[in-house]
């Protein structure tokens, strides 16, 4: 049989890309990510080989310079990438979240304006909705952005920022206020320019540092503090106030096929160092990928994979055909975030005292592996939209 994970039905151009990002990752990724990870250290060269290959652009239509991509091929390549190194993926999600945001409903203005520089990767994306005090709450944010004459005054605390420190460009869900009586409906999403960096980096606006993690090293996750900061009504995504929560929800949905996308490459890679030490370890005269016990288990892993693998793909044709995929992005998300889990725990098991040592990429997995518990939602969020899109579908009569 084939290795695990195929697709079918690709095009010439997608299996092409495919190809080529899995050379990259298996030389330029996977040998380097451990020094990397422990070291808590950027992937600068790595980014820079994703810019020249075009991985920021990859869905950015090509009439502002991107190279016009379906959401499956970002997402396959996104699994690649995660096969390597999850943090290098975490770099290009939040910027593709963001420019699918402009390019979906941002005005021309905006387009021209940060697509061309977004597919070159010069303008790298973040996302901003979450704040320290709330988290799937989102009609509950507090931050505020007061309008005065043509501008906006900015006040509040956002939390969570996936690049927060090396993007160059913030997607910002604010409260605005809009008089409508649905709380959702009085938000707003900013485009808010600034440097790179930590500290204050512009009047009113501070990104305090990184956070700390327990996986999910190299890429910078920060907080932003806004505090009478200043930004002009121009920079309101697409020019429509009172919108923000629905432009932010389409840009979740397509986070969570990347989430899934991110979690079948961390169970294919934990798969793969199962499968090669199980037949290099031997116990009483045999591999122990001998032993029914272990031959089991790599089959419940096997499988699990490529459950996961097939409702990420579907979720995302899904959502290439312009068809509503809130419920199968959530059930890809819900079942390759768990699935990702078990199957690498299994691989830590079969690894045995080895798996505890940082010697071995397995130990990163464990880490790395529960952040996709988490993020674009729980599983109980996951569960609650699939059971609210179930009854909306198979509403009882009478």
């Amino acid at each position: 049989m084939a290795r695990l994970a195929q697709t079918a039905g690709l095009t010439e151009v997608q299996s092409e890309i495919l190809s080529t990002v899995r050379s990259f990752v298996d030389k330029e990724i996977i040998p380097h990510a451990q020094e990397l990870e422990h070291a808590d250290a950027y992937p600068a060269d790595i980014v820079e080989g994703m810019k020249e290959m075009g991985l920021f652009g990859i869905t950015i239509p090509e009439e502002y310079g991107g190279l016009g991509e379906s959401l499956l091929t970002y997402a396959l390549v996104v699994e690649e990438i995660a096969r390597g190194w999850m943090s290098v993926s975490g770099v290009i999600n939040t910027h593709f979240i963001v420019a699918h945001m402009i390019s979906r409903h941002g005005t021309e203005e905006q387009k021209r304006h940060f697509l061309p520089r977004m597919a070159t990767g010069e303008v790298r994306g973040s996302f901003s909705m979450s704040e320290p005090d709330l988290g799937s709450d989102v009609a509950a944010i507090k931050t505020r952005a007061q309008r005065e004459g043509d501008s906006y005054v900015i006040n509040g605390a956002k939390m969570w920022l996936t690049n927060g420190g090396s993007s160059n460009l913030i997607a910002l869900l604010a409260r605005t206020d809009e008089g409508a009586e649905k709380a959702h409906q009085n938000l707003t999403t900013f485009l808010v320019e600034k440097p790179e960096g930590f500290g204050e980096v512009l009047p009113g606006l501070t990104i305090p540092g990184k956070i700390d993690k327990m996986g999910y090293k190299g890429v910078d996750t920060t907080e932003a503090v806004f505090d009478g900061f200043r930004i002009g009504a121009d920079k309101v995504l697409g020019g429509a106030p009172g919108k923000g929560f629905s432009f932010m929800m389409d840009g979740v949905e397509v986070g969570r096929v990347n989430v899934a996308a991110r979690a079948c490459g961390i169970a294919i890679r934990s798969f793969e160092l199962a499968i090669e030490y199980a037949q290099q370890r031997k116990t009483f005269g045999k591999p122990i990928a001998e032993h029914q016990a272990i031959a089991f288990k790599l089959a419940e892993m096997a499988t699990k994979v490529e459950a996961a693998h097939l409702m990420m793909v579907n979720a995302a044709r899904l959502k290439d055909t312009g068809e509503r995929n809130d419920v199968a992005a959530g059930m890809a998300k819900l079942i390759a975030s768990e699935y990702c889990a078990e199957v690498t725990q299994e691989a830590f098991r079969i690894h045995g005292g080895y798996g505890y040592s940082k010697e071995y990429e397995i130990e990163r997995l464990m880490r790395e592996a529960p952040f996709l518990l988490i993020g674009e939602g729980t599983s109980e969020i996951q569960k609650t939209i699939i059971s609210r899109g179930l009854l909306r579908e198979y509403r009882a009569k009478g």
